[in-house]
């Protein structure tokens, strides 16, 4: 199974209101905003969108009015986050139902799976969709790491077609490539080595703070792609200290911020989280504030691509 997903795809926040209840509008209008930017893909309920906080029936609701405002435009990517194989094959097969585009499956949360276990989980939701799947590896977060020849044994599993690579480890880029060719389309998941991971050769990036900035992480990845590294990287260097608030515990606090100061939603969470107060809060938001003032003029695209 092959899958035209390339570029880029943001990981989207759940947007709630002050009571915590979902904000299905709010989350549209931000949806929008995405797509109208240019983005490529729309990757819903993952670490960024709280996930483990909602109900099932919420998470079905975020998925069918991100489904309804995409329209077919883009393609919709649910994310499979439950701590079982069990749910996480039940849960796939309600969001095939649902009409979802693919989905992006992270290992059963909570237990520590061996690599065997691990195969095997993948392997079994795999064979219960017909759906293309992300495979999500963040063993930072989630302490289970899926290595490069865990991969080349997943890769007789057609639906697995692609990989989100967050285990901080640029270097994995050039692994798989070199173990696996272009079997899987490769994911950035880390915002600040997106630009790395472009020049290694990843095929996109599931972005995080770019929902704050959704048309400088969309022309900094597509220079990036057309190789005008010199302008992609000046870019960046305005970008990276924004990009860092993607690899803090609470990276999801930081980037709703981020988001509210920009206008396009509402920082509120869901707890155990809480927003931010007090000095962290301070430091936070001038690092955001510092990025909206010094927001560069974009540098013009070369006439072709590199790929």
């Amino acid at each position: 199974m092959t899958v035209p997903w390339r570029d880029v795809f943001p990981a989207m926040t759940t947007q709630f209101r002050r009571d915590e209840s979902l904000d299905l509008e709010a989350g549209s209008r931000h949806i929008e905003a995405m797509v109208a930017s240019g983005a490529s893909g729309l990757v819903m309920l993952g670490s960024l969108g709280e996930n483990p906080t909602l109900a099932p029936a919420e998470k079905r609701a975020v998925v069918a009015a991100a489904l309804e405002v995409a329209a077919g435009r883009v393609p919709v990517i649910a994310t499979v986050f439950e701590a079982s194989t069990a749910a996480a094959i039940a849960f796939a097969r309600d969001m095939e139902r649902l009409g979802v585009d693919g989905l992006m499956l992270l290992p059963a949360m909570v237990y520590r799976a061996d690599p065997r276990e691990t195969l095997l989980h993948y392997r079994a939701v795999a064979r219960a969709t017909q759906l293309p799947i992300i495979c999500y590896n963040n063993p930072l977060a989630y302490h289970v790491d899926i290595t490069p020849a865990m991969f080349v044994d997943l890769a007789g599993v057609s639906n697995l077609v692609a990989i989100k690579e967050s285990s901080g480890d640029v270097r994995r880029i050039t692994d798989l490539r070199n173990a696996l060719g272009d079997r899987y389309v490769l994911f950035a998941g880390v915002d600040d080595l997106a630009l790395e991971s472009a020049v290694l050769g990843a095929d996109g990036w599931i972005a995080g703070i770019g929902l704050a900035f959704p048309r400088e992480n969309q022309r900094l990845w597509d220079l990036a792609v057309a190789g005008a590294v010199d302008a992609a990287l000046r870019l960046y260097r305005w970008f990276t200290p924004l990009a860092h608030l993607d690899t803090h515990v609470k990276f999801v606090q930081y980037i709703k911020l981020a988001v509210q100061a920009a206008g396009l939603g509402a920082e509120w969470v869901r707890a155990p989280r809480r927003v931010l107060v007090g000095e962290e809060r301070r430091r936070i938001l001038g690092i955001i504030e510092a990025g909206l003032e010094h927001r560069p003029k974009l540098p013009p695209l070369p006439r072709r691509r590199r790929r």
